[in-house]
C-alpha cells in the first residue's frame, strides 16, 4: 500500500518522547546544566512508559544532549560544548530555535573544508564534477533549487575525495545544510554569487588547473561568508 504524498510516518513512542524532550531543552524548559525530573514523574508528563522514556533518554545521551548518571538525576548537557555531530541533526529538526548566526557558522566550516575536498575530488574525477556543473547552467532561480543543487555539488565533491572524513562530516548535517541553504539563497546576490562560482569552476576544469580550482573555492567560500554577514546587517 502506497503512502499518500505529504503524509508523515507515525512516530514511535520513543521517537515522540525524544522529540518532546528535545523541544523542551531547546526552548529552555529544561535549561543547560539543569536536571530533568525523576524518571516516574517525567514518564507521566510525557505520557509514556518508563522503558520508553529510558530509550528516548539513551538516544539523547548518544548525541550529547543529556548525561545519564547512575543514581543521580539526568543532566542537560551544554550541548554546544559537549554535544556530538548528532546535535546538528536535532537542530535541523527544530529550525525555529536556531540563531541566524548559525548560517555564518556553517559557512565558516565550509570555508575551511571545501578548498581541500574540491582539490582532492578534481584529481580523482573532474569529469563527474563537470557533468554536474553542466546541469546547473539552467538552474531555477529559487532558494530551494539553489540549496538542493549546492548540496548536490558539495556532496559529490566529498564523495569523490579519497578522504572519507569529509563526506561523513557533510552527511551528518545534510538536513541542516539544506535548511540553512534556503535562508542563504533567499538573497538574489547569493544566488548570483554561486552562479559565478559554478561557471568559474567549470573554467578551471576545462583548463585542467586543479590548483586554480582550489584557490577559487577558497576565495568564493570567504566571499560567501562576507556576503551573508553584509546582507544580514542590511536586513536588520
Amino acid at each position: 500500500m502506497e503512502v499518500p504524498l505529504g503524509w508523515q510516518p507515525i512516530q514511535k513512542p520513543a521517537e515522540m518522547a525524544e522529540s518532546r524532550l528535545l523541544e523542551a531543552i531547546l526552548t529552555g524548559v529544561f535549561p543547560i546544566n539543569s536536571n530533568l525530573p525523576g524518571e516516574r514523574d517525567l514518564a507521566d508528563q510525557l505520557g509514556v512508559t518508563r522503558p520508553t522514556l529510558r530509550e528516548a533518554l539513551q538516544r539523547l545521551a548518544r548525541d550529547g544532549w543529556v548525561e545519564i548518571r547512575q543514581g543521580k538525576p539526568t543532566r542537560v548537557r551544554d550541548y554546544w560544548r559537549e554535544g556530538s555531530l548528532g546535535v546538528l541533526s536535532g537542530l535541523a529538526r527544530s529550525p525555529a530555535h536556531q540563531d541566524p548566526d548559525f548560517v555564518s557558522n556553517l559557512l565558516e566550516v565550509r570555508m575551511l573544508l571545501a578548498p581541500a575536498y574540491t582539490e582532492q575530488a578534481l584529481r580523482q574525477s573532474s569529469r563527474d564534477v563537470m557533468d554536474l556543473l553542466a546541469n546547473l547552467t539552467g538552474l531555477e532561480d529559487a532558494p530551494t533549487a539553489f540549496a538542493r543543487s549546492d548540496w548536490e555539488l558539495h556532496s559529490l565533491l566529498t564523495q569523490l575525495a579519497p578522504n572519507p572524513v569529509y563526506r561523513l562530516l557533510l552527511n551528518s548535517f545534510q538536513q541542516l545544510y539544506l535548511l540553512m541553504g534556503e535562508r542563504y539563497f533567499a538573497f538574489e546576490e547569493c544566488r548570483q554569487h554561486s552562479r559565478g562560482y559554478y561557471l568559474a569552476l567549470q573554467d578551471c576544469i576545462h583548463r585542467k588547473s586543479v590548483c586554480d580550482a582550489e584557490a577559487l573555492t577558497r576565495r568564493i567560500m570567504q566571499e560567501s561568508l562576507a556576503l551573508w554577514q553584509k546582507l544580514q546587517k542590511e536586513d536588520e
